[in-house]
């Protein structure tokens, strides 16, 4: 299994100087890299390192590897055919793609980085979650991404551990994924509401306040709160993602999400026009691909099995008896069925129909 880790770096003033113009001369070499790539509409690694290397050494005075690697920062841009239609430029302090032979980690608390002037030894901050990872990692994975954000200087690495078996068991945890409710789960389980519904309606004003302004102040602002939101987001989504699976872990069952592919442009065309523009608004502010991602990879550590079922009408079927029925759906919270009359929760009777499916999929699979 792969992890991405965000590693804090700590460099002496005299090593972020150094750093800052390595990836400055790095950046504008990706800039030319970048043009001759678009002139030539040649887009091959192979290729391009025909076309450009030596130049791109001589004038630039990069080490060899730094060269190879700018030139694979640049056909990984262009990678898409559909965004080789124009010319693409690289910020000053964007970030170093760097490899394992010019960056090397020698501890759990120092890494080696290669910069213009030679190879620099920086401290970095690990905290106990990346260092479980370090200190039992198979290898470091790929290239490692040195990136400047906000001042502060971070490596992006991916390390590879190895999987725990799946634990497959003919017992399921549905979980329905909404936006009243982030994630509701077959045993009755809600988890965030109405504290964070709230918050992002308050962000969601304040964002169209500031955007209104349109003074610079505004949009500095702005940036400073997108970002704070991201982290928000992020946050939650990882608390709700480790607790579904360490419920999941303790009782031994699988996890059953729904296969949401499309989910905005589905919610968007069966809301009403009176609330069309507020389910637009709550469908673009919450994260559900990423709180998948999260749920994928804590269960894949953890042993537990994931199973993706089709979510059609599994908010309009009764648990109880499988009739199925627009109408019993009455409102965002309320469902009661209008053939056997059974009553509860909307979404509790959507993570059950899920948890349901999910025994149908992994049926004659099963291991008893």
């Amino acid at each position: 299994m792969l992890y991405t880790l965000k590693i804090r770096l700590y460099p002496s003033p005299e090593q972020s100087d150094q750093l800052l113009r390595t990836m400055a001369r790095f950046n504008d070499a990706c800039n030319v890299i970048g043009k001759i790539a678009f002139e030539n509409k040649t887009f091959s690694k192979t290729m391009l390192q025909r076309l450009c290397y030596y130049q791109i050494r001589n004038q630039f005075k990069l080490s060899s590897q730094m060269v190879v690697r700018a030139i694979a920062k640049v056909c990984e841009s262009y990678s898409a055919k559909n965004k080789r239609d124009k010319l693409h430029t690289f910020k000053p302090h964007g970030a170093i793609v760097y490899d394992d032979r010019i960056l090397t980690i020698k501890s759990i608390d120092t890494v080696s980085v290669l910069s213009l002037n030679g190879r620099i030894f920086i401290p970095m901050s690990v905290c106990e979650y990346h260092a479980r990872i370090l200190n039992h990692v198979l290898k470091v994975r790929g290239q490692t991404d040195l990136g400047y954000i906000d001042g502060k200087f971070y490596l992006f690495l991916v390390a590879e551990l190895p999987d725990k078996p799946e634990n497959i068991r003919e017992v399921f945890l549905g979980v329905d994924l909404g936006i009243a409710k982030i994630a509701t789960t077959s045993d009755g389980k809600f988890y965030s509401g109405s504290k964070v519904k709230n918050l992002r309606k308050r962000n969601f004003k304040l964002r169209q306040k500031l955007q209104a302004k349109g003074t610079k102040s505004a949009k500095r602002l702005l940036k400073r709160r997108r970002r704070k939101e991201s982290r928000f987001a992020t946050d939650v989504n990882h608390c709700i993602s480790k607790r579904l699976v360490e419920v999941a872990k303790g009782t031994q069952r699988a996890i059953v999400l729904e296969d949401l592919k499309g989910i905005r442009e589905r919610a968007k065309k069966g809301a009403r026009k009176t609330v069309c523009k507020t389910m637009r608004q709550a469908l673009s502010s919450w994260s559900f691909y990423q709180l998948r991602q999260f749920i994928e990879y804590k269960a894949r550590a953890a042993g537990v099995l994931v199973i993706y079922v089709d979510p059609r009408n599994t908010s309009r079927t009764c648990s109880k008896c499988g009739h199925v029925d627009k109408k019993s759906r009455r409102d965002q919270e309320h469902f009661v069925c209008t053939a056997c009359e059974h009553a509860l929760n909307a979404d509790i009777n959507a993570a059950l129909n899920i948890a349901r499916r999910g025994a149908e999929v992994i049926q004659p699979n099963a291991v008893a």
